[in-house]
């Protein structure tokens, strides 16, 4: 980190240790004033993962709740309405949960650690034991939710657990007097993880009870925020919560305090001396449109500019996609017909595809039709909106560099492992180039390259087009396992693409790949074989002691391919 400089707040989500610990900030109180403004008594925020959602709610517990630091707040936009400040700020108990550590394999698992998130928010409030304005009873109510059992675990029962919130808010009611503010950070947590491990119904149970009790019912309420990535439907757990206000990527309330937009990142690379980098930056990590608003993904931004302080060549890296499994597009690919390839494939070329989204999902049906999985991909960040039509289809479009690359990555994957179940035919692919068959091989890559999804993007340089179609080749031949396959090796002059060696039966097999950016398949052939000669790159294979070795031009564009064999030394 330059000298003199703020740090960059890597991971961290809390507000209070940002602006105690001089980390560098982007304003986003505005929030508060808007929050405000706009008024709802339950206020859900979906955004995708990684956009400030746990930092914004850390924000809220440190301007609402009682014994607030007015100092934290100092420079910032929200000061510059004292009037409102003065009748909110430090003025309400706060109680302040993230539900994104319930994540247990199991239902009873996922209920104790839901019950420590409770008990340690809880603890916070153990003055209450000693109120005077509190009676045994309601005393007693307290300390069922910081009972510690044998296993040093919050010992809560389930009944006790979908009452915990309505109880704790009664009791610091009391104590307090004005009403409570409740915030639940990453709320759909526990329910996609019940889902990806067999408990969803029970954990439905016992959340709707939770919200139920302490969103709907609850006269101690003021008003409480929610965040999480999907609106779930209303039926699921939002069972009669009529007073709900739902703020989706589609609103353009609050659009802007939900990811960096373009003038605060430019402020910050200017801050860092890294303005250079902006287009750089721009491309990867922009293009996400929330409400009317375009913003970059904050995570990404944060992790690439520390990058660059420390090293100014460092390259961009897909730190989103790093932060997750990716499912979304896994299980769309598995489901993919060839309707929706080809749509995929003018998705990955930059283009955009018209499709009606339903936000009101849930875990359980997200991955029940594709229509699903295409709203999926739109409200978890996969895909991002350009306007509506005037049937009110979303216009959907890849945002960025970043998440281009996570689909052609998925893509690789996925073809690869769909390949390997055919083992006939690959078998027949893989002996074709041992045995010098170039029209079987020709053959079978066609057939595979029709199966599979085509980069055609004008906007990606012909060696990155050559790079998909050798990950495809390279992805096939790797299932011989009696092959030692090797990519991009040194030998002769230059470095070959790819090289295979069969010590059993003393045969090498030389790969070179080119993309036919002209349509021309034989001309990229012959300079594909021109090239292994000029560049001697059978020497590799001489050293080794191969007996034969098959020398293959290959051509690519789009899903065609050609392929031909030296027949000098076939």
């Amino acid at each position: 980190m330059p000298e003199n400089k703020k740090k960059l707040p890597i991971g961290i989500d809390s507000f209070d240790k940002i602006r105690r610990g001089d980390f560098y900030y982007i304003d986003k109180t505005g929030l508060i004033l808007d929050l405000l403004r706009n008024w709802g008594e339950v206020n859900l925020f979906t955004r995708p993962r990684r956009f400030g959602k746990s930092l914004n709610m850390s924000m809220l517990k440190a301007f609402f709740e009682i014994g607030c630091d007015r100092s934290l707040f100092e420079g910032l936009d929200i000061m510059k309405e004292p009037g409102l400040c003065d009748a909110w700020m430090g003025k309400y108990p706060v109680i302040s949960i993230s539900l994104k550590s319930v994540n247990g394999n199991d239902y009873d698992t996922a209920c104790s650690m839901m019950a420590s998130v409770i008990g340690r928010e809880a603890l916070r409030f153990q003055f209450l034991l000693e109120s005077d304005r509190l009676t045994d009873v309601e005393k007693s109510l307290y300390s069922q939710l910081i009972t510690v059992g044998e296993n040093s675990s919050f010992d809560i029962t389930d009944t006790v657990l979908m009452g915990s919130l309505y109880t704790l808010s009664a009791l610091l009611k009391k104590h307090y007097g004005p009403d409570v503010i409740i915030l639940i950070d990453e709320y759909d947590v526990p329910l996609a993880k019940a889902n990806e491990n067999g408990y969803y119904d029970q954990m439905v149970m016992l959340i709707r009870n939770m919200f139920d009790q302490a969103l709907k019912t609850n006269h101690n309420l003021k008003f409480a925020v929610l965040t999480g990535c999907l609106r779930i439907a209303k039926e699921s757990i939002f069972t009669g919560l009529n007073n709900m206000k739902v703020l989706s990527i589609t609103d353009v309330r609050f659009d802007e305090y939900f990811g960096f937009m373009d003038t605060e990142v430019q402020e910050m690379l200017e801050y860092y001396n890294l303005s250079e980098h902006y287009n750089t930056i721009k491309e990867w990590y922009d293009g996400y449109c929330f409400g009317k608003t375009e913003v970059y993904c904050p995570w990404d931004v944060l992790c690439y500019c520390d990058a660059l302080c420390s090293d100014r060549s460092a390259s961009p890296e897909p730190y989103w996609s790093n932060t997750s499994g990716n499912e979304a597009i896994r299980h769309f690919l598995e489901q993919a017909g060839s309707v929706t390839r080809r749509e995929l494939e003018e998705l990955i070329a930059g283009g955009t595809v018209y499709k009606t989204i339903h936000q009101d999902l849930t875990y359980k049906d997200m991955y029940d039709s594709i229509d699903n999985v295409w709203s999926l991909l739109f409200t978890t960040g996969y895909l991002t909106q350009r306007g509506t039509t005037e049937q009110r289809e979303y216009i959907l479009a890849i945002p960025n560099k970043e998440i281009r690359n996570i689909f052609t990555d998925q893509i690789f994957k996925w073809f690869q492992d769909t390949a390997r179940k055919d083992g006939d035919t690959l078998h027949a692919f893989c002996n074709a180039f041992k045995t010098g068959d170039p029209d079987t091989a020709e053959k079978k890559l066609n057939e595979y390259l029709r199966r599979t999804i085509s980069i055609r993007d004008t906007a990606v340089r012909n060696d990155m087009k050559e790079n998909y179609y050798h990950g495809i080749l390279l992805g096939l031949l790797s299932s011989n396992d009696s092959w030692e396959i090797r990519s991009n090796r040194e030998s002769g002059d230059g470095y070959c693409d790819i090289m295979a060696e069969n010590d059993t039966d003393g045969i090498g097999i030389v790969i070179e790949l080119k993309y036919a950016a002209d349509g021309d398949l034989d001309a990229a052939c012959m300079a594909a074989l021109d090239q292994i000669k000029q560049k001697r790159y059978d020497e590799q294979l001489i050293d080794d002691g191969m007996e034969t070795i098959l020398k293959y031009g290959i051509a690519c564009y789009k899903k065609r391919c050609r392929v031909m064999l030296d027949t000098s030394t076939a």
